[in-house]
């Protein structure tokens, strides 16, 4: 995926991780910051998953200026993300996401993984104009 910004806006928007990312993606979950610092951010993200809730702890480790890592345990599953920015003429950036996922005991049977791709797309289509939009608005202060 490629993103209409910088990289280090890119990076920088991204790994904000806030309370509101619901909203900036359009899903529909509730997020709460246990840890913000430097190099690292932990985060809970709390939904509806139809009869039950779904849940998920990430631990993100930043490695500015174009990469992060996080480390995902929930109830539904739990996947290794590798996160990787790439600078493209025009002051554009090559957005690469690698997962690794597993199903939990509680929910063996998972997504197909193009259902899964097509989720993860959605999302980071929905990221991606939130972000212009917020490049926008600083670039005009």
């Amino acid at each position: 995926m490629e993103f209409d910004v910088p990289v280090p806006f890119a990076f920088r928007w991204c790994t904000d991780y806030r309370v509101d990312d619901s909203r900036r993606s359009r899903e529909h979950f509730q997020r709460h910051i246990l840890e913000k610092t430097r190099s690292k951010v932990v985060y809970e993200d709390l939904w509806s998953e139809g009869k039950a809730w779904g849940w998920r702890r990430q631990v993100v480790r930043l490695e500015p200026p174009n990469h992060w890592h996080a480390d995902s345990y929930g109830n539904v599953r739990h996947a290794d993300v590798d996160y990787r920015l790439t600078e493209l003429p025009g002051g554009r950036s090559r957005f690469d996401l690698v997962m690794k996922r597993r199903p939990s005991p509680a929910y063996p049977r998972q997504p197909s993984r193009a259902a899964w791709t097509a989720d993860l797309q959605h999302m980071w289509t929905n990221y991606h104009r939130a972000m212009v939009r917020d490049y926008r608005a600083a670039q005009r202060r």
